[in-house]
């Protein structure tokens, strides 16, 4: 879709609502026709969930956010979908693919995936090193369900995301958080100071660059590289000089979790994309591309394993968009500051254990509606959080 087409379809005279509604009609049509799926709505027998208590305890939950925001016209646009072949040929024929999820809360990294996190539209200073204000999807999961300290990691691309595995909410309880690995600042340890070949993996805020938060909260610490990881120094840095990109050298880190540690519940921030705040559309295409590669190979690792094969449910989705082209008061694919339709509403897919295959929903959903599906699913009760759980995945 061309930039006279994109005003075609979505005049400015729409109200936010209205053009969040096209957006999804645009989504699902485009998956009808492109992906073979069906329209959910159409669908009314139960979901293939399992249920009971064996069946709880032994579910894994991995969320990956597509992070950094990537519109339509880059993806699933007929002119973007060159862009995520990955997505479209192997994951979302496999999964239930919801065309409609709005963020209505802060459109800034860190405090939009605080706020997927905890199901509450956080109101944090998204350049700040502060833990989210409510209790975190990690907190429910392991405070319910008794869980150990290693059932629950985070894998964050930056270091400002070093806080949000646990929130300051004191009355719901000190150390329930999950353990959060930074791989940049891994790295950075692991080299004492020397970015030697490693430059390109440790730069670590598109938007605001001079921005370097101090590191505090539950940071993976050097020395649980070989106890944990299993990895000697050595090894860890000879790995990430052959690695491209700093998404790349996350999803090398989580899946030596998956390996060695087997958590439950496993999250995992993509930042790539966000590359797009330089101005390079050439780099904004490329870490789009990457990032479809990245969740395609994450799931295939996941059917290989056997703790995992079965019974996980993977859940994709962008934390939010960036701004169309036609908004006088954006930067278009460079930013998301006007918080215009193309900018909160996203999408979201699941696939995996207890999901509908190659089934589209279009109907209008929010953001903090993942934690409560997560605590239906497994079996805890988000109590605090402010979404509601989606029946179609229950």
């Amino acid at each position: 879709m061309d930039d006279s087409s994109w005003s075609r379809a979505f005049p400015a005279e729409l109200t936010p609502k209205e053009l969040a509604w096209r957006l999804g009609c645009s989504r699902r049509d485009f998956l009808r026709g492109a992906a073979g799926l069906a329209l959910g709505s159409a669908l009314v027998s139960a979901s293939p969930f399992v249920r009971g208590d064996v069946a709880t305890k032994k579910r894994k939950v991995i969320v990956v956010t597509f992070g950094g925001g990537a519109r339509d016209q880059e993806t699933f646009a007929p002119q973007g979908q060159e862009n995520i072949p990955h997505l479209m040929n192997e994951l979302i024929p496999q999964s239930s693919f919801f065309t409609q999820v709005v963020n209505e809360g802060i459109l800034g990294h860190y405090v939009a995936t605080a706020s997927l996190a905890t199901g509450v539209y956080e109101t944090l200073n998204n350049f700040s090193s502060l833990p989210p204000q409510h209790p975190t999807v990690f907190e429910y999961y392991r405070k319910d369900l008794n869980r150990r300290a290693s059932d629950a990691w985070v894998v964050a691309p930056s270091n400002g995301f070093n806080r949000i595995g646990e929130s300051d909410y004191r009355t719901y309880g000190q150390g329930l958080g999950a353990q959060v690995v930074l791989p940049k600042h891994l790295l950075t340890a692991a080299m004492s100071g020397t970015t030697t070949d490693y430059e390109h993996l440790l730069r670590d805020n598109y938007e605001t660059p001079l921005y370097t938060p101090q590191l505090g909260g539950s940071e993976f610490e050097l020395q649980q590289l070989e106890g944990i990881l299993k990895l000697s120094v050595d090894d860890f840095k000879a790995h990430a000089r052959t690695l491209s990109s700093p998404d790349e050298l996350s999803m090398y880190i989580a899946r030596q979790l998956l390996l060695k540690e087997s958590p439950g519940l496993l999250w995992i921030t993509m930042h790539d994309i966000d590359i797009a705040h330089a101005g390079a559309y050439s780099l904004y295409i490329e870490g789009i591309r990457r990032t479809d590669r990245l969740c395609a190979e994450l799931w295939k690792t996941v059917q290989s394993l056997p703790e995992y094969a079965g019974n996980t449910t993977m859940f994709i989705l962008p934390d939010f968009g960036r701004d169309a082209d036609q908004d006088s008061g954006g930067n278009g694919f460079q930013h998301h500051r006007t918080g215009d339709a193309a900018s909160r509403t996203t999408w979201m897919m699941a696939v995996g254990a207890g999901v509908r295959e190659g089934v589209v929903y279009d109907r209008r959903i929010q953001s903090t509606d993942l934690v409560p599906t997560l605590g239906a699913m497994l079996g805890f009760s988000p109590s605090l959080s402010q979404g509601k759980p989606i029946p179609e995945l229950l």
